[in-house]
C-alpha cells in the first residue's frame, strides 16, 4: 500500500464487498464497516473497541482519526453536507478481528497482509 488515499473494493466472496479507505500506507473502517465485515453488530465492535483501549493495548489517538466526508443531504436534494466519520486503523481492526474469532476475520488479516 502506498501513502496516497485510496478506496478500493475488498470482496473475498459473495457475500462481503467493502469499499476499503487506504491512506498513510494503512486500512481505514468505520465501526459500521468493520461489523459489517466480521458479521456482528456495531455495538459488539463498540465494546471491543472500548476494551482494547481500557486496557491499553491500543492507543485510541493512535489508530483512530476524525475524516471529513462530503455526501448527499437526505433532506434537501441537491444539497451537499460535510460529516465527521471516526475511522480505525488496521491495528485497531485487526484487534477486534482476534476478538470476533469469525472465518471473515481471518481472510481480511490474510488479505491485508
Amino acid at each position: 500500500m502506498d501513502s496516497k488515499n485510496e478506496i478500493i473494493l475488498y470482496q473475498p466472496n459473495d457475500s462481503i464487498q467493502l469499499e476499503v479507505r487506504l491512506q498513510a500506507d494503512t486500512v481505514w473502517l468505520t465501526q459500521e464497516q468493520i461489523a459489517f465485515l466480521f458479521g456482528t453488530q456495531r455495538p459488539a465492535i463498540t465494546k471491543h473497541l472500548g476494551n482494547i483501549f481500557k486496557s491499553g493495548e491500543l492507543d485510541e489517538n493512535v489508530v483512530c482519526s476524525i475524516l471529513e466526508l462530503t455526501t448527499q443531504h437526505g433532506a434537501i436534494a441537491g444539497k451537499m453536507q460535510v460529516q465527521h466519520v471516526k475511522f480505525y486503523n488496521l491495528d485497531a481492526i485487526i484487534s477486534v478481528g482476534y476478538r470476533v474469532n469469525s472465518i471473515n476475520a481471518t481472510l481480511f488479516r490474510q488479505w491485508a497482509n
